[in-house]
């Protein structure tokens, strides 16, 4: 596979980073993964990781290639939710820490991806954002009932109310899983923290990563835009992004 990936990760005006993120590369397919612990609930950052760590180490046990690239999702975001619920049900019964989390396979020249809460995939195209995940939030309820704009959605005040994460409670969340999408030369793949997307506009977002500058260097500038944008109250601001060359 001809790709480029990038990651980045900034703690904006927070006193620590609760997001997580990692990027694994196999000959055969990639897994993209972005976490962002929800800093209402002591233990976002433990959360974060304990569910980045259970999606690598799924993707690690595959052997071969990707059968069906939905159940793979669902089944490794099962074992993930589980593994922060556990995490918080060995500490005080008022700790119950929780994260959002959103996973990108990409193989067989086709991307799938899923996502529990505000974070966002993104797959942008043509230096337009060809589709993106919808947010399990109370504003995006609000945004499909008809009673909000998606250009309001940045600056309500019930924003952060998250409707599903990973951990809190034992009952498997609500897990949106997309069909395999097959990719074309160019195409990027953006998975962030709503720390990262809610100060930028989507347009801004797919014309300077549709560019044919270096991902790396894009990712950057845009990361560092999100922090000063959201200033002095900037969220921790965390991507991961792959462009398919293929």
């Amino acid at each position: 596979m001809n790709v480029e990936t990038a990651q980045v990760s900034l703690q904006g005006n927070r006193n620590d980073n609760q997001d997580r993120a990692s990027i694994v590369v196999t000959d055969t397919r990639i897994l993209l993964v972005v976490a962002d612990g929800m800093g209402g609930h002591i233990g976002g950052d433990v959360a974060a990781e304990a569910a980045i760590d259970a999606l690598v180490r799924c993707f690690k046990r595959l052997r071969g290639g990707i059968r069906d690239a939905g159940d793979f999702l669902r089944e490794s975001i099962v074992e993930a939710h589980e593994a922060v619920y556990m995490l918080g049900s060995a500490l005080a019964p008022e700790l119950r820490p929780r994260t959002t989390i959103t996973v990108c396979v990409v193989a067989d020249n086709c991307a799938t991806w899923a996502h529990v809460g505000d974070s966002r995939i993104y797959l942008m195209r043509d230096q337009k954002v060809f589709t993106r995940t919808r947010d399990h939030s109370a504003v995006e309820l609000l945004v499909q009932q008809g009673l909000l704009k998606d250009s309001d959605v940045r600056t309500h005040p019930m924003r952060n109310f998250v409707e599903q994460c990973l951990g809190g409670d034992p009952d498997i969340p609500q897990i949106t899983i997309t069909e395999p999408r097959p990719l074309m030369a160019g195409d990027v793949m953006l998975l962030c923290s709503d720390g990262f997307w809610a100060p930028l506009r989507e347009e801004h977002l797919a014309k300077e990563l549709t560019s044919h500058l270096e991902l790396q260097d894009i990712l950057d500038v845009l990361a560092r835009e999100a922090e000063q944008t959201a200033s002095p109250s900037s969220d921790n601001v965390t991507a991961v992004a792959l462009r398919w060359m293929d």
